[in-house]
C-alpha cells in the first residue's frame, strides 16, 4: 500500500513561486500580502490539497480556533426533551461554523465541574467561553474574564463582580407583563403563576413581570415555584389548585412547566381555556403540539445563541465595540389555551 505524503508549506511555496514565510502568512490569515500573491498561494493550496497543521498554526497565531459553551446543568437536564438547550446550541453552532471555529460543549453542574472548566479555559485550550443557563451568583464568568479570557453570558449575570461581562438576554419582564395583561383582557381575575427558579435571572424577571401586571390591576398574587421541568409544573399547578380552587388563569414561566400544568389541570377536571386559561414562555415545539395548543411568550432562542457567539467572536478578534448588553424582544403568540 502506497501512503501519499502530506503536502507541506514548502511544497505550496514551490508551486506558488513564493517563499515559505509568505505561504505561512496567507494560511494564517494575514491581510498584508498582495492580492495576486494571496490568490496564487490559495490556488496552490487547493491544487495540492494542503491542510494546515493546527498545532503549528496555533503557535503562530496564539489561537486554538475553539470556543467553549458552558452549560451549568446536569447532562440529564441538557439532553432531556426540553428544546431550549438544543436551540441555544444550534444558534451558537451556526455562527461558529460560519467563522470556521470549533465548538466545545461542557457541562458544569458541580464544584468539580466548575474547577474543570476553569482549568481547561485558563490552560489556553479555547479562545473564549460562553455561559448559558447560569444559576445563582456564579463567580466563574467574572473570574475567567479577570484572567483575560473573553467571556459572554446568556442571561444577565447575578454576580456583581461579573456584571462587566457582556451578555445577551431577552425582555422577560415586558414579555410576561404583556401575557398577564392579555389574560386580564380576557376577563380573568384570579391569575396565578408557576414561577421559574429564583436562583436564575430568567426566573426572577418573569416573576417580576407577573407581579408588575397584577399590581397595575390591583389583584392579589398566587405563586408556586418550579424549576423549568415538566414535573415541577405538574406539582406547582396542583399546589395552586389546592390553595385556590377558583383560579381562572395561570401564567407558567416555561413551556415545559406549562405542559405539566396542562396535565395537572386535566387531572383535576378543569377545562382549558374555559375554566382556566394558560400561557407559557419560550415557544418551543411542545407549545404547538400540546392539547390545546399553548399561548406563549416567544423568546428568540436561536438568535440568542447566534448573538452570544457573535459577541464572543468580536471579543476574540479584538473588537472594542462589542456591546456590553444586548436585550432581544419577546412576542406574545396567541393560541387556543388563552
Amino acid at each position: 500500500m502506497v501512503t501519499r505524503e502530506r503536502p507541506t508549506l514548502e511544497a505550496v511555496a514551490r508551486r506558488a513561486g513564493v517563499s515559505r514565510a509568505t505561504v505561512s502568512r496567507v494560511v494564517n490569515g494575514s491581510t498584508t500580502v498582495a492580492v495576486a500573491i494571496r490568490d496564487a498561494v490559495q490556488q496552490a493550496v487547493e491544487e495540492l490539497g494542503y491542510v494546515p497543521n493546527l498545532a503549528a498554526r496555533s503557535l503562530v497565531t496564539q489561537r486554538t480556533e475553539s470556543i467553549a459553551l458552558i452549560l451549568p446543568e446536569t447532562a440529564s437536564r441538557v439532553f432531556s426533551d426540553d428544546l431550549f438547550f438544543p436551540a441555544v446550541i444550534r444558534g451558537v453552532s451556526a455562527e461558529l461554523e460560519a467563522a470556521d471555529k470549533q465548538l466545545v460543549l461542557m457541562m458544569a453542574s458541580s464544584t468539580a465541574g466548575h474547577d474543570r472548566v476553569e482549568r481547561y479555559a485558563t490552560a489556553g485550550h479555547v479562545d473564549g467561553v460562553m455561559f448559558a443557563s447560569m444559576h445563582g451568583t456564579d463567580p466563574l464568568p467574572g473570574a475567567l474574564a479577570r484572567r483575560g479570557i473573553p467571556v459572554v453570558c446568556s442571561g444577565r449575570p447575578m454576580t456583581p463582580a461579573a456584571l462587566a461581562v457582556p451578555y445577551v438576554d431577552v425582555d422577560h419582564i415586558g414579555g410576561v407583563a404583556a401575557a398577564v395583561r392579555h389574560l386580564l383582557g380576557l376577563g380573568r381575575r384570579r391569575i396565578a403563576t408557576v414561577a421559574g427558579p429564583q436562583d436564575m435571572v430568567a426566573g426572577i424577571d418573569r416573576l417580576t413581570g407577573y407581579r408588575t401586571a397584577l399590581a397595575e390591576a390591583g389583584l392579589s398574587e398566587h405563586v408556586a415555584a418550579g424549576d423549568f421541568t415538566r414535573e415541577s409544573g405538574i406539582h406547582a399547578m396542583r399546589r395552586l389548585l389546592a390553595e385556590d380552587p377558583d383560579l381562572d388563569a395561570v401564567f407558567v414561566a416555561s413551556d415545559m412547566m406549562a405542559h405539566g400544568a396542562l396535565q395537572a389541570l386535566k387531572e383535576a377536571g378543569r377545562r382549558v381555556p374555559e375554566d382556566v386559561a394558560v400561557i407559557g414562555f419560550d415557544d418551543v415545539e411542545i407549545s404547538r403540539l400540546s392539547d390545546p395548543p399553548l399561548t406563549t411568550v416567544r423568546q428568540p432562542i436561536v438568535d440568542m445563541g447566534r448573538t452570544m457567539a457573535r459577541q464572543l467572536l468580536g471579543l476574540v478578534g479584538g473588537n472594542t465595540d462589542v456591546p456590553a448588553a444586548v436585550v432581544l424582544p419577546t412576542e406574545l403568540v396567541v393560541r387556543a389555551s388563552a
